[in-house]
């Protein structure tokens, strides 16, 4: 018989904790943090701790706990105490009524993402859920944190307040979470918009231009502040990465992480997609940080956070990361089209979209948006992207029902009123009522078929008010169904899509295209190859299959096609053109 271990988590606290890291970096080229656990005043005989597997605004299950390494635990004399590990993230300690518990460990931090920690010779970057535990039961309590950078002249940035000269204060475990970290050598700007603090810090070097960057973000920081009436903040912080390669961001109440490529701002449509990023995360700081689903009202830091409802959290700003930036005037309604154009196209060349319903891949987050295979496009949809479409959809019906007097910005507006000043999470039926409320209709009939359902979305229906029709570029050359991609001089075929005649003809993802008809082809000529055929033509596709020279007859389709346009309608009428006119203006 097991005897019944108690744990921290089943005793009501009585005492309270004092809690302090400190985060060292003595040789920051081992990519390796120092980190200590000073636990105060305990008055159990367990000590059980715990490390997130995952992060707010990235969900995935990322299991942090696997670059831990080195974890030992003491007692204030030095003694070391039995510990015994009892799952994947979850550590067990016998205090022997020690109060004061130091737990020391180090981790592994070579991976520059937005979501989890870097450390090198010039900076160390790392988010608190994926580098510190918590004590299960005592979330609540307020945590010390000291840095230690590896040099005296690296500088530390952080939205949380500094108590003292490198230490700094989180009031609790979900705060400290919300609280990259930043320290090393970095260019810091200050600047102000509508009588509030920010700040650009940014490590690394390229190409960018913080002068022309800061000008565009105030007309972000302006334009997005207007919608809800204000910003719900003293100070903010952009943290800036200028990476060799990739990019992303990571929404925080106070701050955002921000990862681009270091010589990716030269052009304008690269500067223009980099405001993009910039409009998406700020504008998470009311949708997702503070206006959240009920499942997200309370972190389990442990596993899975379901929601059918990320398709607003991170459709909804997707759709307005395009709007942001042109009301912002930032670009023009030509190029706000013609964005919005190349988000359509996405979606229309996707066939998951008629495979998986939007709520369905706002639950399955977890599961498969950040896990994509060979056979992702052809069984799933993106809720950032099919998310984006239907707030398009239900914009644009909400302004056609009103003249022109409510958008769905009066949408996020009572949102914003009812749930996120209060931070009370809403459910799926409130958000369903709320935008009805909004656009004075039943929507059960379009949430059956757009969100709980599969139908096509039908664009011109809602582009028609505002004298705009969606058309797309002639086809011209036939279907086979395959891409391709060079890798190391191999030409890879990267994705077969569903029923295409090269999925019917037996080829696979991970084979080896070698020649068609016998003549080689390459992935960069292989557009041009099948333009010298037709519909209905038989061609034989030379590949290799599991390391297996064969030679694969495949019969080519009619053309698909590949691009989508927003174009205007000819002889609009007035009201058309105010619709439009308003619409891409406010």
């Amino acid at each position: 018989m097991t005897q019944a271990i108690e744990t921290s988590a089943t005793v009501m606290p009585v005492y309270l904790p004092k809690l302090a890291y400190q985060i060292a970096m003595p040789q920051p080229q081992t990519h390796l943090f120092e980190v200590s656990l000073s636990v105060s005043n305990w008055h159990h005989q367990v000590l059980d701790i715990k490390m997130p597997v995952w992060t707010p605004g990235s969900y995935l299950v990322r299991e942090y706990a696997r670059q831990l390494q080195d974890f030992v635990a003491l007692t204030s004399a030095g003694t070391k105490l039995t510990v015994v590990k009892i799952a994947k993230n979850h550590w067990q300690i016998q205090t022997n009524g020690h109060r004061e518990i130091a737990i020391g460990y180090r981790m592994f931090a070579n991976e520059l993402t937005v979501r989890t920690n870097h450390l090198d010779a010039t900076h160390g970057y790392f988010n608190p859920a994926a580098l510190c535990f918590y004590i299960p039961g005592y979330e609540y309590c307020p945590i010390e944190i000291k840095i230690i950078p590896a040099d005296p002249d690296w500088q530390i940035t952080t939205p949380l307040p500094e108590i003292s000269p490198q230490n700094f204060l989180a009031n609790d475990f979900d705060t400290l979470v919300d609280s990259p970290f930043e320290i090393g050598y970095q260019q810091v700007y200050d600047f102000t918009v509508l009588d509030k603090s920010h700040q650009l810090v940014v490590w690394g070097e390229g190409n960018f231009d913080p002068q022309i960057a800061i000008a565009d973000i105030k007309k972000i920081i302006e334009v997005e502040a207007k919608i809800f009436g204000g910003l719900p903040y003293e100070q903010y912080i952009f943290l800036l990465h200028l990476s060799p390669s990739g990019g992303g961001g990571l929404e925080h109440k106070n701050c955002c992480s921000l990862l681009y490529p270091r010589f990716g701002f030269q052009s304008g449509e690269k500067h223009n997609r980099f405001m993009q990023l910039v409009a998406h995360e700020f504008f998470h700081l009311w949708n997702v940080k503070r206006i959240r689903p009920a499942a997200l009202e309370k972190f389990d830091y442990e596993g899975e956070n379901y929601t059918p409802s990320l398709w607003f959290s991170e459709g909804t700003t997707s759709y307005y990361d395009l709007v942001i930036p042109r009301r912002a005037g930032i670009y023009d309604e030509q190029e706000f089209l013609a964005e919005l154009s190349k988000e359509i196209t996405r979606y229309l060349t996707t066939p998951g979209r008629l495979v998986q319903p939007l709520s369905e891949s706002s639950f399955d987050a977890w599961i498969k948006l950040y896990r994509p295979d060979a056979n992702s496009s052809n069984s799933q949809m993106s809720y950032y992207l099919k998310g984006e479409m239907v707030t398009l959809l239900l914009d644009l019906l909400i302004r056609d029902r009103t003249d022109g007097a409510k958008s769905f910005d009066n949408v996020l507006v009572a949102m914003w009123e009812q749930f996120g000043k209060a931070e009370i999470g809403f459910t799926e039926t409130q958000l369903k009522n709320m935008i009805e409320s909004v656009a004075g209709e039943d929507l059960t009939e379009f949430y059956d078929r757009y969100i709980h359902g599969i139908e096509e979305l039908p664009f011109n229906d809602y582009l028609t008010p505002f004298g705009l029709e969606l058309k797309h570029g002639e086809a011209t050359i036939p279907y086979l169904g395959i891409s391709v991609k060079n890798e190391n001089g191999r030409e890879v075929i990267k994705s077969v899509a569903a029923n295409s005649p090269a999925q019917l003809a037996g080829v696979d993802p991970g084979d080896e295209l070698l020649a068609i008809d016998g003549f080689k082809v390459t992935a960069e000529k292989l557009t041009d190859r099948l333009s010298f055929y037709q519909a209905g033509q038989q061609i034989e596709l030379t590949i290799f299959h599991a390391d297996r020279l064969m030679k694969v007859p495949v019969i080519l389709a009619a053309p698909q096609p590949q691009q989508y346009q927003l174009q205007a309608l000819e002889n609009n009428v007035d009201r058309q053109r105010q619709l439009f006119k308003d619409w891409v203006s406010h």
